[in-house]
């Protein structure tokens, strides 16, 4: 098995330090089935190269086997073990890699932290689905995908195609993130695991996910392939990943329960949410609308995917949401007309910046209550004082709401740094609108309980100069 990371960052032997690995030295480290060797068979200023090859020992594996295992004859001796890439590299790779994964690097923290043009090529990858699939895993997170797939005997054509593909993924990306990425991803592109897995699978899953999984397109489908039948384990990354990615929603609210007939199929809350708001801009009719805060670009697609639309900007503080969001949209895949309708950049909402300027409506979808209470007057300031869109449409959680879930204890997000009731919220925007001109209308989003309102409260700015005219 067989994988290499290049890079064409300067000087490119940094590779080394972010690795924690020497360019000049081969190593190896034992795994209880085989050996993992790490080399660099090219290492200059311009391009270095690290690869990270896996030598399986199939005694050493077989014997490694959990007592009450079935024995599958000569299936433990006769697989594709020794030269396709599966979870037992992703294992090798994980501790191998650890600190690397880790996004540590002493000497060289800033690098560590930075995104920087990676080429990860593994030649042989089992992926059932094909390549397709490989594009629906990786493309969300920012790479540029090239998935080959291998004939099952190039002497005989007719046969087609087998189950390996030739992986190629070029971008721009932290390393850290691009091993965490390639840990879960292996294992699921392989859709099988080679070992036994517990309860603490899905914490491995929960670490090196973090900060993409539960915002990718996929996240549904690579879960249960990382966890395979265990579907204990799946319901419970899948409760976690929802409420990392705002998405809480998908746990049932006991208001909820009560009263959905059992054939009802439950539309979650934050399609519920994306689609309010594209309605109020339809409504509108504004041509140009800019989404701040777009995230990994769910809301950014439906804009895209409108032509009523005839402008569309999405601005993020996080660069790799910005560079998810463009492989969402596929932005490269545009000609150049398409594309010089869409704007994506990378801005912090608490700065000046002209970007934000000149459209007929912004979005603010989930948003401030990520912001600290202290920098919120320097959003208002550039959002409703120096931007002034024509339309400011601002969803939040409402916080009353909350005592529905039976499961969630603390706020819907780890990272919210607050959420308010409905008149906290109400309080706010009334003050907003009479600062800089604009009147405000509320509504709710979700389910109505006749005590805490609905899940999200939405406010719509319009300004009054607009009115006047």
């Amino acid at each position: 098995m067989l994988l290499t990371v290049a890079t064409t960052h300067r000087p490119a032997t940094d590779l080394g330090y972010l690795l924690h690995k020497h360019p000049d030295r081969v190593q190896r480290f034992d795994q209880s089935f085989g050996t993992a060797t790490v080399f660099y068979p090219e290492a200059s200023e311009e391009r270095c190269t690290a690869a990270l090859m896996l030598e399986v020992d199939p005694v050493r594996l077989a014997r490694s086997r959990r007592k009450g295992s079935p024995d599958f004859s000569l299936a433990q001796y006769v697989n594709d073990r020794p030269y396709a890439a599966s979870s037992l590299f992703a294992v090798s790779m994980g501790q191998v890699f650890s600190t690397a994964r880790s996004g540590r690097c002493d000497s060289r923290q800033d690098l560590a932290d930075t995104p920087i043009p990676l080429e990860v090529t593994i030649p042989v990858l089992p992926c059932r689905g094909g390549p397709g699939i490989a594009h629906r895993f990786f493309e969300p997170l920012g790479w540029t995908v090239e998935a080959e797939a291998l004939p099952l005997d190039d002497t005989f054509p007719e046969w087609g195609d087998s189950r390996y593909v030739r992986l190629r993924i070029t971008g721009t990306v932290r390393l850290a993130d691009a091993l965490n990425q390639l840990h879960v991803l292996l294992p699921v592109l392989d859709e099988s695991k080679h070992y036994w897995q517990g309860p603490d699978e899905v914490d491995k899953l929960m670490r090196s996910g973090e900060g993409w999984l539960p915002t990718h397109p996929e996240r549904d489908l690579i879960t249960r392939r990382y966890l395979g039948r265990a579907g204990a384990l799946r319901r419970v990354a899948q409760a976690r990943l929802a409420e990392l990615g705002d998405d809480l929603d998908e746990v049932e609210p006991a208001a909820e329960e009560e009263v959905r007939q059992p054939d009802e199929k439950r539309v979650p809350l934050n399609a519920q949410r994306h689609a309010a708001v594209h309605q109020v801009l339809l409504d509108a009719q504004v041509r140009s609308v800019i989404d701040l805060g777009c995230g990994s670009g769910q809301f950014l697609e439906r804009l895209v995917g409108t032509s009523a639309f005839t402008r569309v900007a999405g601005a993020d503080v996080s660069a790799r949401f910005v560079q998810q969001a463009a492989a969402r949209v596929r932005l490269e895949q545009m000609s150049e007309r398409q594309a010089e309708r869409v704007h994506l950049f990378q801005g912090a909402l608490t700065y000046g910046d002209d970007r934000f300027g000149g459209f007929d409506a912004a979005v603010l979808m989930e948003v401030i209550e990520h912001v600290d209470p202290s920098r919120l007057e320097a959003v208002e300031r550039v959002v409703w004082g120096t931007a002034r869109p024509d339309l400011v449409v601002v969803t939040t959680p409402n916080s009353e709401y909350n005592i529905l879930y039976d499961e969630l204890d603390g706020p819907r997000h780890p990272d919210h740094r607050f959420e308010w009731t409905r008149g906290e919220f109400s309080d706010w925007t009334q003050r907003v609108a009479s600062t800089y001109g604009y009147a405000v209308e509320h509504r709710g989003i979700g389910e109505s309980d006749t005590d805490h309102g609905q899940p999200t409260q939405m406010a719509l700015f319009t300004r009054k100069e607009k009115q006047d005219d």
